[in-house]
């Protein structure tokens, strides 16, 4: 595993698509483009164009990473499904990294994280000494408020930009080939349901 990785990092969990390329210990690109749909055909343009900016071609990296979650269901998928098939491609290993950890990178425990999404809910971990509690999708005061009673210091939310770069520092510490694919973190069910009526049955 080389020792200062050339990695590059991408995110479509809410509404943008974002993306940072680290080259050993320097974040050299960065993009971050809001928007509420179109991530799927935007992601591989996006990650060409950081690219092409720094000099380098896809075989130039060592690794991809990419943030799993929580957030907006069809967008981890878009980016999960183009890390795994970017690792397929290339031979190179695909690093999964969550928001908590890109949100709390370098916080010191006890704290926790919360991660807004819509309808003032947000994603909630707690961190301390013993261990990880969640993560878990609750109203904003409900969290907060206990949150308070615990005494735990809510770590600030940074921007779009500064939480992909961290996927990419926080990837460039762990991959090493052996790794798992990197999977979805799905804090509540997708939307979209299956349907009640029982299947057709099929005649021979």
């Amino acid at each position: 595993m080389p020792s200062r990785p050339d990695l590059l990092a991408f995110d479509t969990s809410a509404a943008h698509c974002a993306a940072a390329l680290l080259v050993g210990d320097e974040i050299v690109q960065s993009r971050v483009e809001e928007m509420k749909r179109g991530q799927a055909e935007r992601l591989m343009p996006l990650l060409e164009e950081l690219l092409a900016e720094a000099g380098l071609g896809w075989r130039d990296l060592d690794a991809v990473a990419v943030g799993i979650g929580p957030g907006n269901f069809t967008g981890i998928r878009i980016a999960v499904s183009t890390a795994r098939g970017l690792a397929l491609g290339l031979g190179r290993p695909a690093v999964g990294v969550d928001g908590f950890e890109a949100a709390s990178y370098g916080a010191r425990r006890p704290f926790s994280c919360l991660i807004p999404t819509t309808r003032d809910m947000v994603y909630r971990e707690d961190v301390t000494q013993e261990g990880v509690r969640g993560p878990m999708l609750q109203p904003r005061a409900e969290a907060e408020s206990e949150i308070a009673d615990l005494g735990y210091p809510i770590v600030p939310m940074p921007s779009i930009g500064e939480t992909v770069a961290n996927i990419a520092r926080i990837a460039a510490t762990r991959f090493d080939g052996t790794l798992p694919r990197p999977a979805p973190l799905y804090v509540r069910a997708a939307d979209a349901a299956p349907p009640k009526d029982p299947a057709p049955v099929i005649l021979p």
